[in-house]
């Protein structure tokens, strides 16, 4: 039996998991255990006036030195459960970064994406590098807060001036741990400043844009090993043997779609957590004008695969939805709330839940009142019809992003797989089916580290094979549920056609 830690950060939690790879009567398997979750989320915090540059607006960032001692606090816990480990790998959400001094000192905690400072900024960067052209470079969909963006919106800062690195939140918690400073490549995919094609740095971009390449770590692919703990890190969390720490698909979603349990090519997923993740798993990038047009994206995969998806606001606008009502001493148990929305007549309301005013935090039933108002709908007025509007909405979206996706790159898609926490809302994943019009398949809950130990392992020598082989061990024991579309009482093809029209027409 060997057993690997999984750091798997996300947007409103982070955990670390231990993953046995253990023998069955039918092959290796793998066993998931948490060991540490800890909670994550943002906090603003103002300048302090008088400095010469500062700015009067408040700043949205992520406390990582809380996230840190979550991954020692982990560490330990495994540790003390399994006495030896054989590796430990790190994965997170995409695009934030610590700037680094030319000491190695963090110069701050790393900016949230859903901050401001990036507003208006894309244009900017249009206006150097046009869209088209960056799309062609790089493949990578126009979001507010790509990492290209936040480094231009830095600009003139005084922590800019000082950085000599930039890292991605995963590999700056990996170089904390090892002393070795990489771009993952799988993370660095998201950064919108990597050739899609070549998956090297794009420095004629980046220098066209006045960011430093230098700033730029080199690059390393997945699969390999990072470094080791350094001693004194080993010897504060308990590890009394060299503890290896290797590349995984340091971006979630690319750990997610190694675990995805599909047997045959023919399939799209959705990794549904706070964003959903909603596309192909290709050999190459889809890098045509049709494909820029629908704000597709192609991200670096495991084994040299691309990840061709679109990204969905997902459950945060649920997330936020609970929030504001727990908030306002309104009940708000989720249970209850999906059990009162399958009751609400289909399709009443829908949103585009990509609408931009839904990314910030705020009081997300007004907004969603209000996105309907513009879209000539009634607003839903029960807490159960505000919860079925957000199902409908992500559904409709799914579908049309799996339908896009097909569309673009010229391939059949047979089978929609969901994995992360949206596993556990069996009405999301029934709402998918029938939207899509092809079966789902639910599982697993825990598919980024499920995703992080296999690569890990293979990467150890414990497991072998292709991504296909690594799927099958992944799949072994999971309690996997399947939602076919069409059932009694579901919204039929027509509907759902009508539905996108009043959005999208």
């Amino acid at each position: 039996m060997s057993a690997f830690a999984a750091v798997d950060l996300g947007a409103s939690s982070g955990r670390v998991i231990v993953g046995r790879v253990v023998d069955g009567a039918d092959g290796p398997r793998v066993a998931l255990h948490e060991v540490n979750r800890f909670p994550n989320g943002p906090v603003r915090v103002p300048a302090v006036p008088g400095g010469a540059g500062a700015r009067g607006d408040a700043t949205l960032f992520w406390d990582v030195l809380h996230l840190y001692r979550g991954v020692l606090d982990g560490l330990r816990a495994a540790t003390r459960e399994v006495g030896t480990l054989a590796g430990v790998g790190i994965d997170s959400w995409a695009v934030d970064h610590g700037l680094l001094d030319a000491d190695g000192r963090l110069l701050g905690n790393p900016v949230h994406y859903r901050d401001a400072r990036t507003d208006g900024v894309p244009d900017k960067v249009f206006a150097t590098v046009p869209a088209a052209e960056l799309y062609a470079r790089t493949g990578l969909q126009v979001q507010p807060f790509n990492t290209v963006f936040q480094l231009v919106a830095a600009q003139g800062t005084a922590a800019l001036a000082a950085a000599r690195q930039a890292l991605l939140v995963p590999d700056l918690l990996g170089a904390w741990l090892t002393g070795t400073a990489v771009a993952e490549v799988t993370n660095a995919s998201t950064t919108g400043l990597l050739d899609a094609t070549s998956r090297t740095w794009a420095v004629d971009v980046a220098e066209r844009l006045g960011i430093d390449a230098r700033l730029l770590p080199p690059l390393r692919d997945p699969g390999v090993l990072l470094g080791h703990v350094r001693d004194d890190v080993r010897a504060d969390v308990g590890h009394h043997a060299p503890l290896p720490v290797w590349t995984v698909g340091s971006h979630d979603t690319a750990s997610a779609v190694v675990a995805v349990p599909a047997t045959q090519p023919g399939f799209a997923y959705v990794s549904c957590g706070t964003w959903s993740l909603v596309g192909l798993e290709l050999d190459a990038p889809v890098l045509t004008e049709a494909s820029r047009a629908a704000n597709f994206t192609n991200e670096a995969g495991v084994d040299g695969t691309v990840r061709y998806l679109k990204n969905v606001m997902g459950l945060w606008v649920l997330q936020e939805t609970l929030r504001t009502w727990n908030d306002a001493g309104l009940p708000a148990d989720l249970p209850d709330l999906l059990a009162a929305a399958a009751q609400v007549p289909p399709l009443t309301t829908v949103v585009d839940v990509d609408d931009p005013e839904l990314l910030p935090p705020g009081d997300m039933p007004a907004r969603l009142a209000a996105a309907a108002v513009r879209t000539g709908q009634t607003p839903p007025q029960t807490q159960a019809e505000v919860v079925r509007c957000i199902l409908d909405s992500l559904a409709l979206a799914y579908r049309r992003a799996v339908r896009q996706a097909a569309l673009l790159s010229g391939r059949d898609v047979q089978v929609v797989h969901v994995v992360g926490g949206g596993v556990r809302n069996a009405l999301l994943c029934r709402l998918t089916a029938d939207a899509t019009g092809l079966p789902v398949v639910a599982g697993p809950v825990e598919g980024a580290a499920l995703g992080n130990v296999l690569v890990q392992a293979r990467a150890a020598g414990v497991l072998s094979g292709s991504l296909t082989d690594l799927r099958a061990v992944g799949a072994r024991g999971l309690d996997l549920d399947r939602y076919e579309p069409g059932g009694p009482g579901t919204p039929g093809e027509d509907q759902w056609a009508a539905a996108e029209a009043r959005l999208f027409s």
